[in-house]
C-alpha cells in the first residue's frame, strides 16, 4: 500500500495512527499542502479531488476518504478492533465519530479556513477554490467550544469515549483537539476529565506521530 501524507494536516494525522495502530505495511509519500502539490497534475491523477489522505491498495484501488480507508484498515487487519466488536460498540464508535467530525473537527477547519491569510479563496478543501466568509470562522470558533464543553461532561468517569477501550472515536477527538490549537482554543483549567482524558493517551505511541 501507498499512503500519501502530511505531516501539518489533521485529516492524514487520522488514518496516519490508524495505521500505526493496526501495524499495517505500508510506503509512504508526503504530500507538500503548504506549496499546493495536491493541486499538481501528478497528485490529480491519485485523487482528483485533490485531498490527503489518501491510500493507494495493492491492486490499484485508490481510497481517499477516512471513512473507507477505516473501514478497508479493519477488515484487511482485523486486530486491534478500531471500529467495535460487537453490534453496539460498532454503533457507538460509528456514532461518535460522526459526532466529534461535525462538532469538534468541522468546527476548526471553519475558523481556520476562513480566517487565515493564508487560505484566502481556499476557504475548502478540495479542486475548487471558495472565498472565505469572516462570519463562519467566528461560527466556528464558537462550536469549538461548545464541543470541549461537551466533551468534557461527556468523559466525567470514563477513560474512553464510545467504548471501555480506545476506539476510532478516540483517534478522531485526539485529532481534532490537538488541532483545535491552531485557532487558539484549548481545554481550560475546568475540563478537567478532557485534560485527564487527553494526558492519559499521551504516552500512547500511535498518538505520537
Amino acid at each position: 500500500m501507498i499512503f500519501y501524507d502530511c505531516l501539518t494536516a489533521p485529516s492524514p494525522r487520522r488514518a496516519r495512527i490508524l495505521l500505526h495502530e493496526k501495524q499495517a505495511p505500508h510506503e509512504v509519500v508526503n504530500i507538500d499542502l503548504m506549496q499546493g502539490e495536491q493541486l499538481g497534475e501528478a497528485f490529480k491523477l491519485i485523487n482528483p479531488s485533490c485531498t490527503v489522505p489518501a491510500l493507494k491498495l495493492e491492486d490499484g484501488t485508490v481510497l481517499t476518504e477516512n471513512s473507507g480507508i477505516a473501514a478497508y484498515l479493519e477488515s484487511a487487519f482485523p486486530n486491534p478492533p478500531m471500529l467495535g466488536k460487537t453490534a453496539i460498540e460498532k454503533g457507538l464508535i460509528a456514532s461518535w465519530n460522526s459526532k466529534i467530525e461535525f462538532e469538534g473537527l468541522y468546527a476548526v477547519a471553519e475558523a481556520l479556513r476562513n480566517s487565515s491569510p493564508m487560505m484566502k479563496g481556499r476557504a475548502i478543501t478540495g479542486a475548487n477554490n471558495y472565498d472565505q466568509i469572516p462570519e463562519l470562522a467566528a461560527r466556528g470558533l464558537a462550536r469549538l467550544n461548545v464541543f470541549f464543553d461537551r466533551l468534557n461532561e461527556h468523559l466525567e468517569e470514563r477513560d474512553f469515549i464510545a467504548t471501555d477501550e480506545f476506539s476510532y472515536a478516540d483517534i478522531t477527538a485526539v485529532v481534532g483537539i490537538d488541532f483545535a490549537r491552531i485557532v487558539k482554543v484549548q481545554a481550560k483549567p475546568e475540563h478537567t476529565n478532557l485534560i485527564r482524558w487527553r494526558t492519559n493517551l499521551a504516552q500512547r505511541p500511535s498518538l505520537q506521530i
